[in-house]
């Protein structure tokens, strides 16, 4: 595990709808190589459950980063579409990394 302590962690929660799979799977794609080519990028990690719930949380280097992806007018217009086609509820939590733990089974 990537010592993320500092870091600031962009939570997105979501409910997608089933609608455009797709489309969805196409913006994801995008949206993922667009944010690993900004400055301050850290990583990703995303979950997704067969009801359509997932978990992404994107790592930035600072405030400054999380933002500029937030503004990014790509991001803010697949966000837009995401609204419009692709999810049903969302919710977005920045919180700063304080400490990490990892377990493996050896």
């Amino acid at each position: 595990m990537t010592d993320r302590t500092g870091q600031v962690a962009v939570i997105f929660a979501s409910q997608r709808n089933g609608v455009d799979a797709a489309g969805y799977d196409i913006a994801a794609v995008a949206m993922d190589a667009l944010a690993a080519a900004q400055a301050g990028y850290r990583g990703v990690e995303s979950t997704r459950g067969a009801d359509g719930f997932g978990i992404t949380v994107s790592y930035w280097a600072d405030d400054d980063a999380a933002r500029a992806w937030r503004d990014h007018p790509i991001h803010a217009e697949t966000r837009e579409a995401g609204r419009a086609r692709w999810y049903d509820r969302y919710a977005v939590t920045v919180a700063r990394v304080e400490r990490g733990y990892d377990w493996r089974a050896t």
